[in-house]
């Protein structure tokens, strides 16, 4: 019996990117001492705010990854909505990462590419 999954998206920078393909882009990396919350998005058009704006600050690339999850794994976090109905997001403590990288299936993938303005943008 296979078990239900959950698409989430994750804005990242080159950095972060770097090492989820250093893992087989399989894993998240572990948070920084100063990150005590992972935050995995619920839909493509929030990632894209993040990684468009934020990530592209002084010049930098950003990146929107999608990745699915188990379901079952997600069911004890809940939802946060920490803006308009879009802005839909996991807080997973960074001290269940790990675990949260085993509940993903499949490959974490690039869908689209953003770059400071002026820069260009692309999609994968």
């Amino acid at each position: 019996m296979t078990s239900a999954i959950t698409t989430l998206y994750r804005p990242v920078g080159q950095a972060e990117l770097d090492l989820i393909a250093a893992s087989g882009s399989r894993r998240f990396p572990p948070r920084l001492p100063d990150q005590p919350i992972f935050y995995p998005v619920c839909n493509e058009a929030y990632a894209v705010q993040i990684a468009s704006r934020w990530n592209t600050a002084q010049g930098a690339v950003g990146y929107v990854t999608r990745f699915e999850v188990r379901s079952d794994f997600l069911a004890k976090y809940d939802v946060h909505v920490v803006g308009s109905k879009i802005h839909a997001e996991y807080w997973i403590p960074a001290e269940e990462l790990e675990a949260f990288n085993d509940a993903i299936v499949g490959t974490i993938e690039v869908v689209s590419e953003h770059r400071a303005e002026g820069q260009g943008k692309s999609e994968t």
